[in-house]
């Protein structure tokens, strides 16, 4: 493939543009050097380096851990075992947030059962339960589930 600009390479990839520039400001795409023109061309290898990040996130992968992937990738002394050794890791955690989103939905099922949906919203012993839950102290369960963010 000849180089291409940065719209092509997007477009390669199946991202965009701004996908591109924040993935070269992160560091995980490096920017080739501007040409006579002013543009920057990229090539074969740019375009594999942004579908790996891609498909690596699908799977679960923060870009912090992708980076470390893509380091051990391109480190000749690294071994297959500290691949595994990320990949196990991520099992674990995607592990435990589905633990966590089954415990939700326990939690809001077991709710939802207590209302019959007639009446006015104040009442609600959905609204109820949560606002009387704000009047306690934060469980340990509650912080877990980032009780309180956005």
């Amino acid at each position: 493939m000849p180089a291409i600009s940065i719209g092509q390479l997007a477009k390669a990839a199946g991202v965009g543009v701004e996908t591109v520039r924040f993935y070269e400001r992160k560091g995980l795409l490096d920017a080739p050097p501007r040409k006579g023109s002013g543009y920057r061309q990229y090539d074969d290898d740019a375009v594999e380096r942004l579908k790996f990040i891609r498909r690596a996130q699908l799977v679960g992968f923060t870009l912090k851990e992708i980076q470390d992937l893509l380091a051990l990738r391109d480190d000749p002394d690294a071994r297959r075992a500290d691949v595994r050794e990320r990949a196990a890791a991520k099992v674990a955690d995607i592990d435990e947030k589905v633990r966590d989103l089954l415990a939700m939905r326990a939690s809001l099922t077991t709710l939802l059962a207590t209302c019959e949906g007639d009446g006015p919203a104040s009442d609600c012993p959905i609204i109820t339960a949560f606002r009387d839950e704000g009047r306690n102290e934060p469980t340990e369960r509650s912080c877990e589930h980032g009780a309180g963010e956005d």
